[in-house]
């Protein structure tokens, strides 16, 4: 109890949606509860002369608060001092205490208990005790890696596949952010792999997350290669992705545009034929382009090597700004000439630092929630992009799903370091291609498996640390104390209109800070500087510590060490795009799924709660050392053991029939449909999805759609051409779309870009400029033969470009 300077005060009044009721605030350890009855609930008991009305109760866990704002009462208002919450469930509460000392107390107490723990075992999870029946559930038993590969077909004694669990890094040695377990081709010896991995940021190599039970194709994902301003190679690489590619033993069917599903609700994955190579004078589906661009850049008049016939796939999520960035400290993305074997595909996905923001725009937009019951402003919804990331990221899985299943290719994924992006729309193609992934069961089996066991770091995602910068105080008046008048003005400045509304309501003009400036991250997690000359050498010569030793300490010994506050530049909604994309199928495909939108919901509260162990830590490595599974709860015993709550009753059972419309194995978003999950926000479908709107683009209106707040549909009006995450497609021979230099002629990241043929082009003729023709076309961006637009980069604006992604 020594960080609460008051436990308990009386006569406090909520403010939530308009609506005020007096109750009492109670400040425990873990959470803020507040005390009230209903006005109508007491006046119906009084009336009836029956005992008073049982309380109810409202319980904000400290790690879920997002932004919490002091405002001190004026000595000449009459109002009283408040304190303003924002959680990250998007709940929006504001309390009011006309005693200001008490409202002081109130506000250091939330300020310690939130943002001064320390140490991650300090948080709720490792006290809470359940009751029955959640006590009895053993959710941390439900995955488990050996039997998940085995249900794919792989196991140490049926390595015929092709595929086999190699052991190399059950210390967690070998590549401290991978799992333990590591799916990989049976042709390559852990000695290759312990070189490939010197080759790939943070030792994060090829390996495998899905197989397709039905064509054997498969999902790998890495990190970037180390390519840097040299052109490094990696021999060891290249022969893991060629034998990751040459799994799968058969020739695969090839398809027609006659034999394309009808529509994307009812595809048939066992039709034939073969792929169209010209362009259709009508307008294509982004489907269609998608498949024609790839199908192109594989074109057959090249030599044959074997896998190339599958268009198999190297998929690098970021905008090929953000990969040339990279290569200019060496990383990067893959060289072609060394990987004839296949085609890669750039996917123009924004790192974390666009989602956060995009993220914080929404939530300008819904920022006075706490004292009016105003509608949210569409129009600043709609600038925020946040339905545009979500519909890319889709539109990336819907991509990766259709080359896996209609392809019959292999596809192997990263962006920066392999585990945001990447994570993201291995999930999410993993949802479209397996119905398994569609139970309940499977989705656990899912979120432990490509975003839990692959290391994507929750805890500097999240924030459950929290950090000082997400609190301020309003109306200090304390001479000189700049800190707080600096606060103050950049939460004033950032209110925007409505100043007399907000007058109305307590004058809370202003009070939730959306503005970091914070710098102690210059690099980004998702891409951080990591030069090639020591990330090699790093990786075996300085050993990590052995995890075993680790492992085997007390407990009480990892609690003294304390962990660094959280990083407001490197937190970022990636996990929540991934369940709102989620949201996005479920509810176009609604008898697809066994679980229902609450469960999302649900989830991504106890993402934040900090009640249970799960999300806790970055990676399976710390879990492990921190003897997690002994120590706290699985979020999973929360949903299992209420089962019935989340269940879909509109699921069709999960029965499979290709031949049978609408029973299909595969699922995919259709596009244009990107909706706001309205529930999440906390706001009514209506105020959120209206009818008819006018959609605003990049701050202009461009036309009226229904149900689509990013303007997608409005944007391919305007533009006549269908809208695609797809940026740029490159083979060893054609490069189509933006894609950035492999080879220089004026420097290391000057001069002319090459053409198909691999020599400088001028832009002025020849095959590289009827590609560049032939895609401007389709509306994707320039071709494989850039004009001096594109090669000459001032110094100042690739340095602009570069931090964008280092940061």
């Amino acid at each position: 109890m020594e960080r609460t300077r008051i436990a308990r005060v009386d006569d406090v009044k909520l403010v939530r949606r308009g609506e005020q009721v007096e109750g009492t605030l109670h400040l425990t350890p873990h959470h803020l509860i507040f005390c009230h009855t209903p006005p109508a609930l007491e006046h119906e008991h009084a009336s009836l002369g029956s005992q008073r009305a049982k309380a109810k109760e409202i319980w904000i866990t400290y790690p879920i608060i997002q932004t919490c704002t002091l405002r001190l009462a004026h000595p000449t208002s009459h109002l009283p001092s408040s304190i303003r919450l924002r959680c990250r469930d998007f709940t929006f509460v504001c309390f009011c205490l006309f005693n200001e000392k008490r409202a002081r107390d109130v506000y250091d107490s939330i300020k310690a208990w939130t943002c001064k723990l320390g140490r991650v075992e300090k948080l709720y999870a490792f006290t809470y005790q359940p009751q029955s029946p959640e006590k009895e559930i053993k959710g941390w038993d439900l995955y488990d890696a050996q039997r998940e590969w085995e249900r794919l077909g792989i196991s140490e004694k049926d390595s015929d596949k092709g595929w086999r669990i190699s052991k190399v890094n059950t210390d967690y040695r070998f590549s401290p952010t991978y799992p333990a377990l590591l799916a990989v081709p049976s042709a390559i010896s852990d000695n290759t792999l312990n070189y490939a991995g010197r080759y790939r940021s943070r030792t994060r190599l090829p390996v495998l997350t899905y197989l397709h039970p039905v064509n054997n194709c498969s999902i790998t994902r890495s990190s970037q290669p180390l390519v840097g301003v040299r052109g490094n190679r990696s021999i060891q690489d290249e022969k893991l992705l060629l034998a990751i590619f040459s799994t799968s033993h058969s020739t695969p069917p090839q398809f027609s545009s006659s034999s394309r599903p009808r529509s994307r609700q009812s595809p048939q994955s066992s039709s034939s034929g073969s792929p169209t190579r010209d362009i259709p004078s009508d307008l294509p589906d982004p489907e269609a382009l998608e498949d024609q661009m790839i199908s192109r850049a594989s074109s057959e008049d090249g030599p044959k090597v074997y896998g190339a016939q599958q268009h198999n796939l190297i998929v690098d999520a970021r905008p090929t700004v953000n990969a040339l960035a990279m290569q200019a400290v060496g990383l990067g993305s893959e060289n072609m000439d060394n990987y004839r074997f296949a085609t890669k595909a750039y996917l123009g996905i924004d790192n974390i630092h666009v989602m956060r923001d995009s993220l914080n725009k929404v939530i300008d937009a819904l920022r006075d929630s706490d004292v009016t019951s105003i509608p949210p402003n569409r129009e600043a919804l709609a600038k925020s992009g946040w339905l545009k990331h979500i519909a890319n990221v889709l539109d990336g899985a819907s991509l990766i799903a259709r080359q896996v299943a209609l392809q019959h290719s292999h596809v192997l994924i990263h962006c920066s370091d392999g585990w945001d992006r990447t994570s993201q729309l291995s999930a999410l193609s993993q949802l479209c291609l397996d119905p398994y992934y569609r139970t309940l069961e499977g989705f656990i089996v899912l979120v432990e498996k490509d975003w839990l066991s692959f290391g994507h770091m929750f805890n500097h995602r999240s924030g459950f640390l929290s950090s000082e910068k997400w609190f301020a105080i309003e109306n200090e008046r304390v001479g000189g104390n700049d800190n707080h008048t600096q606060r103050t003005s950049l939460a004033t400045s950032s209110s925007g209109a409505g100043h007399a509304l907000e007058n109305a309501f307590l004058s809370a003009k202003g009070f939730f800070n959306k503005d970091n400036n914070s710098r102690e991250s210059f690099v980004e997690s998702d891409g951080e500087l990591q030069p090639y000359d020591q990330s090699p050498s790093s990786n075996l010569s300085k050993k990590p510590a052995n995890t075993s030793k680790t492992s085997n300490k007390d407990s009480s010994t990892s609690e003294k060490t304390p962990h660094p506050p959280t990083k407001v530049k490197e937190t970022s909604p990636i996990f929540h795009q991934f369940l709102d994309a989620t949201y996005q199928l479920q509810h176009q495909h609604p008898h697809r799924f066994e679980f229902n939108e609450r469960f999302l919901r649900r989830l991504l509260y106890h993402l934040y709660s900090c009640q249970y162990g799960t999300f806790l830590y970055n990676n399976e490595r710390e879990r492990v050392e921190n003897h997690v599974r002994e120590r706290t709860r699985s979020v999973w015993d929360y949903f299992l053991s209420r089962r019935e709550m989340f269940i879909n009753p509109e699921w069709d059972g999960g029965d499979v029939d290709d031949n049978v419309r609408g029973k299909e194995r595969l699922v995919l978003p259709r596009d244009g449909e990107c909706r706001w999950w309205s529930e999440v926000f906390g706001r009514a479908d209506a105020e959120m999805n209206p009818r008819s709107t006018a959609t605003v683009l990049g701050g202009s209106q461009t036309g009226t759609h229904a149900r689509n707040g990013d303007g997608r549909k409005a944007a391919e009006h305007a533009q006549g051409v269908p809208s695609s995450v797809l940026t740029g497609v490159e083979t060893a021979d054609q490069a189509m779309g933006a894609v950035p230099p492999v080879k220089s002629t004026t420097g290391p990241l000057g001069g002319f870009f090459s053409n198909v043929n691999g020599k400088p082009d001028d832009g002025k003729g020849g095959m590289g400029a009827q590609l560049t023709a032939g895609i401007k076309g389709l509306g994707i961006g320039n071709g494989g033969a850039k004009g001096p637009d594109r090669r000459a980069k001032s110094p100042g604006r690739l340095e602009r470009e570069m931090e964008v992604e280092m940061q």
